[in-house]
């Protein structure tokens, strides 16, 4: 019989790393960003190239070789905690064929890769110690593309993304590859009939196995986990974006306690309805060193992601 006394044996250490993985596997950002080694501290100091050598051509057999220099700063990794709480009737509980962790475990993984995509990528309930939002950043650095703009002015969709003046042509004139892209879920319609010049399309997806889809041979994933409007589609290189884990997940069976939402009004009383909830948190970071390259040295406007627009 499982009770709330035992309900924690249902959740072995082992689903840590488990979750971890598909949290990362539900998460766009942490999908297609370059995971860092976990942390061992709060914060984490990663040295940044922020001045490039330079070379000087030697003039004549016996000219001077000039020297040069080389600068690095310190981009900070903060790490702030993810919390969620599932509540669960001790009714359900009472059921000995009922295995909570498999129904439980999909909505943790969802809650938790919805909020790591909003806060990264769309700066939504972002905590005040991570860096701004791409689609914010994106902005100040001019990185936007005005979807509706383009169409208006005669252009089409091809001209929005894959054109001169797009987002991909955004993130290369400031000397990135654009190496992948993400999407909302209703972009699909928009993209499938997308054909370069000779006609061929170049929104292309396979159905083997898992779903993939590539637009102009770069990887394309689509977000189904939120309903954030206000980018359509976010193009960069992804090795920029760097995440790591200072925790892996923990887990406690709450018994007596009382939930509240934001306004503090209370939506469980544990003790005087006879549940018991699960709390999951994991505490993770991420950063976006945008560091000096040969194309544009000017920090002001260099940026390696882009972003469409409605």
């Amino acid at each position: 019989m499982i009770t709330r006394t035992n309900a924690s044996a249902l959740i072995p250490t082992a689903y840590s790393k488990e979750i971890i993985k598909e949290v990362a596997a539900q998460s766009v950002l942490m999908r297609k960003a370059r995971r860092l080694p976990d942390v061992a501290r709060a914060t984490t100091e990663m040295p940044v190239l922020t001045v490039l050598p330079n070379a000087y051509w030697v003039n004549g057999d016996t000219g001077q070789k000039k020297t040069t220099k080389q600068e690095w700063g310190n981009v900070i990794l903060r790490i702030s905690e993810i919390a969620v709480i599932v509540p669960i009737p001790e009714a359900v509980l009472d059921d000995a064929d009922y295995d909570i962790w498999a129904e439980v475990k999909p909505e943790v993984v969802a809650a938790f890769g919805a909020k790591v995509d909003l806060a990264a990528l769309y700066d939504v309930d972002r905590p005040s110690i991570q860096p701004e939002g791409i689609i914010t950043q994106a902005a100040a650095k001019g990185h936007t593309v005005d979807l509706s703009s383009v169409i208006g002015g005669g252009g089409d969709i091809y001209d929005a993304t894959l054109g001169e003046g797009g987002v991909f042509s955004k993130v290369e004139e400031d000397g990135y590859s654009v190496n992948g892209a993400a999407a909302r879920l209703t972009m699909k319609a928009k993209l499938r009939g997308l054909r370069d010049s000779q006609g061929n399309l170049i929104f292309n997806s396979s159905v083997q196995g898992t779903p993939s889809y590539t637009l102009d041979g770069v990887s394309l994933d689509f977000m189904d986990n939120h309903e954030e409007t206000d980018a359509d589609m976010f193009v960069g290189d992804w090795r920029k974006l760097m995440w790591a884990v200072r925790q892996d997940m923990t887990y406690k069976i709450l018994d007596q306690a009382v939930i509240q939402d934001d306004a503090g009004n209370i939506q469980y009383n544990l003790a005087q309805q006879d549940m018991v909830a699960l709390r999951c948190v994991m505490r993770l970071g991420w950063v976006l060193p945008n560091p000096i390259n040969r194309v544009n040295t000017d920090e002001a406007t260099r940026f390696p992601f882009a972003v469409l627009v409605p």
